[in-house]
């Protein structure tokens, strides 16, 4: 397994990266619980989560598994009420210390300055906007950050590990639901529990900001909502 006797903090951007290399294969077909224990021994106040409660699982996860872990979530000013319901009900009844961070102007802002509906026009400059930069900003003061991305949800996605490198960040990058299925997290949801965003049950599958997002029909692909009709498939987080 790897470790350091070496705070972090200390490590250089190489050192970090082999860690992560190495834990990636250590760590693969790992629970992710255990993967998000590795992280808060060898991290513990340098690693984050950062969810669109869209990903509700791995709140609950980690809020078993890390308690008190900083979670951060992107309000874009754009989201469902439904979607900031669920922020508010893990920020409240949950082990996580529940972080907001904004986008630098706000959508009326963006709107005199961009004119409206530009999440129409280009959205890939609104997710730029709205979700990229302010991701950066939150995530400036981390080692190591958690997300909920899954190797089936998307084609963009099917070589993602359990542990890697972010290397546009710098950073490690931790995908503790790297290899589960619809199925495994369906059953977790049951097992546990799960407070579950309520827009599941409209068939919104993958849930994003209320412009961009819209339900899915049985047998759809889970992403088919997001960004409907165009070529887009990223908001660029991860990208």
């Amino acid at each position: 397994m790897s470790t350091t006797t070496r705070p972090v903090t200390d490590l250089t951007p190489d050192e970090l990266r082999a860690l992560a290399e190495q834990a990636g294969r250590d760590l693969e077909g790992a629970h992710p619980s255990d993967v998000l224990r590795w992280a808060r021994d060898v991290f513990g106040h340098d690693l984050v989560l950062a969810s669109s409660m869209g990903d509700e699982v791995l709140v609950d996860l980690a809020a078993k598994a890390v308690p008190g872990i900083d979670v951060v979530f992107l309000d874009t000013g754009y989201h469902f009420a439904e979607t900031i319901g669920t922020r508010d009900y893990y920020a409240d009844f949950t082990a996580v210390n529940l972080r907001t961070v904004l986008p630098l102007r706000t959508v009326a802002e963006q709107d005199a300055e961009h004119g409206p509906r530009l999440h129409d026009r280009d959205p890939n400059l609104c997710c730029a906007l709205r979700k990229v930069e302010p991701l950066e900003r939150a995530l400036a003061p981390y080692t190591a950050w958690v997300t909920g991305m899954r190797r089936e949800d998307a084609p963009t996605r099917t070589d993602i590990t359990v542990v890697g490198w972010d290397a546009k960040r710098a950073k490690v990058k931790l995908n503790p639901l790297a290899a589960w299925t619809q199925d495994d997290v369906d059953a977790y949801v049951t097992e546990h529990h799960v407070v579950l965003n309520p827009l599941r049950e409209a068939g919104y599958a993958s849930i994003g900001c209320a412009p961009c997002t819209r339900a899915v029909a049985p047998g759809e692909d889970p992403r088919a909502g997001r960004w409907a009709g165009t070529n887009k498939t990223e908001c660029g987080l991860h990208t």
